[in-house]
């Protein structure tokens, strides 16, 4: 689990493809003095396991179903990215829950800046924007923001100055395709709200005696 308050911005260091995989390497300093083989760390939001470190950085597998969901098949040598270690239980969790399991990508479609904030404003599918909800959370690039407005076809954010300046976000452009985490909360409510349990509470057969003889208990 991570909280989306991102610890560090990260280098791609290098990129080795297979037939439908990656290994990357990411070159980062500040995170890797507690950092062990095994390890889960948020690149862009999407939780990746340490196969190898450094000093400088570590090395990470990324299979096929992850390069079909996020961005991160985009991504070039020297490009930057959001690194946030996962979480530990007595950590503040100054932002949200954020599993690093990505449910798709956006595209931004507009960026401006009003005062001291950028705005961004993401246009996603259907399947994405219906669990995005006016003052809820959601994590851009493993990013926790609060949206500030969503209609049937995007949604928008707003970066403070030190959002903008400890993450990728704030040198993002229109046209970048991003990473995008909804709140787990919504997704689990749905599905409790659409399994019909009666059914299955129906279907079950009770234990007799019977029961027991026909599957060989007594």
């Amino acid at each position: 689990m991570f909280t989306g308050i991102i610890e560090e911005i990260g280098i791609v260091d290098g990129i080795k493809s297979g037939s439908m995989s990656v290994k990357l390497s990411i070159k980062c300093r500040k995170i890797m003095d507690d950092v062990k083989i095994g390890d889960s760390i948020s690149v862009n939001g999407i939780c990746l396991t340490v196969t190898s470190r450094s000093f400088e950085g570590f090395t990470a597998d990324v299979m096929p179903e992850t390069m079909r969901r996020t961005n991160l098949g985009r991504l070039k040598t020297k490009d930057k990215v959001n690194i946030e270690r996962a979480l530990r239980l007595n950590d503040r969790l100054g932002g949200h829950i954020v599993s690093g399991h990505i449910d798709g990508t956006g595209v931004i479609s507009d960026k401006g800046e009003e005062d001291n904030a950028i705005w961004l404003e993401i246009c996603a599918a259907e399947d994405i924007l219906r669990y995005i909800v006016q003052k809820g959370s959601v994590a851009l690039d493993g990013t926790s923001l609060t949206v500030a407005y969503v209609d049937d076809k995007c949604f928008r954010v707003s970066l403070i100055p030190h959002t903008a300046g400890v993450t990728t976000l704030g040198t993002r452009k229109i046209g970048d395709i991003i990473n995008i985490e909804c709140d787990m909360l919504g997704k689990y409510v749905e599905k409790l709200i659409k399994t019909d349990y009666s059914k299955e509470r129906n279907t079950k057969k009770e234990l007799t005696m019977d029961f027991l003889r026909e599957n060989g208990f007594v």
